[in-house]
């Protein structure tokens, strides 16, 4: 076989074993385990288990409560998606919660000790909001009205651009590297996926969330 053929069909299997059959909006619509850790009240077994009986006008104050940081990174996407969730009942709290979180992140910036955690908070909000303004013209569910009723809030890769400079500042993070493999392009997943799977090895959690996202 020619060295351009075999390059190019080596190239089209690692593509093919980065692209994990998703249904909806990964950051969105995919609860991620996290074993016995604290996050946001929720029902379980629904993607969308927001408790009635939860205050959302606490939403913002509990997020920034439970990222601390040594919140592990999987706990973070479960509560930030949690958050996004509840608050993008109100358009009011859902700019309080972006701003909030990417308040964080500047002030790190600013300070001269860039904080990559708080970076990748703000990146997944503004991701897993984008995503719900996109569902505004696709669903016929609560989220279309939702999504409606964000719209413009953010801009197209705002989010996914602060994630991967998280993932520069933090190179050893596993849990980074699967949420960029949720949301990359399908070309520029395999460096995130591989190095995902790496990690699950010692990560039981990750695995578990990997092997169920038809990932490993």
């Amino acid at each position: 076989m020619p060295k351009k053929t075999l390059i190019a069909s080596f190239a089209l299997a690692l593509l093919s074993l980065a692209a994990p059959a998703l249904a909806g909006p990964p950051f969105i619509c995919h609860p991620f385990e996290i074993g016995t850790a604290t996050s946001l009240p929720w029902t379980d077994g629904d993607y969308l288990g927001m408790r009635g009986d939860y205050d959302i006008t606490r939403v913002v104050a509990d997020t920034e409560a439970l990222l601390t940081p040594e919140t592990p990174t999987l706990v973070r996407m479960e509560t930030l998606r949690r958050a996004v969730l509840y608050a993008s009942r109100d358009r009011q709290l859902a700019e309080r919660l972006v701003a909030a979180l990417t308040a964080r992140a500047a002030a790190s910036d600013k300070a001269g000790r860039t904080n990559a955690l708080a970076l990748f908070d703000a990146g997944y909000a503004l991701e897993a909001m984008s995503e719900i303004e996109m569902l505004g013209h696709h669903m016929g569910s609560d989220l279309t009205l939702r999504g409606r009723a964000l719209a413009g809030m953010t801009r197209p890769d705002d989010g996914r651009a602060l994630i991967l400079k998280s993932a520069a500042l933090r190179s050893d993070d596993a849990g980074i590297a699967f949420a960029l493999a949720l949301i990359e392009k399908v070309q520029d997943k395999p460096p995130h996926l591989l190095k995902a799977r790496a990690g699950a090895k010692q990560d039981h959690l990750l695995a578990a969330n990997m092997a169920r996202l038809q990932m490993q």
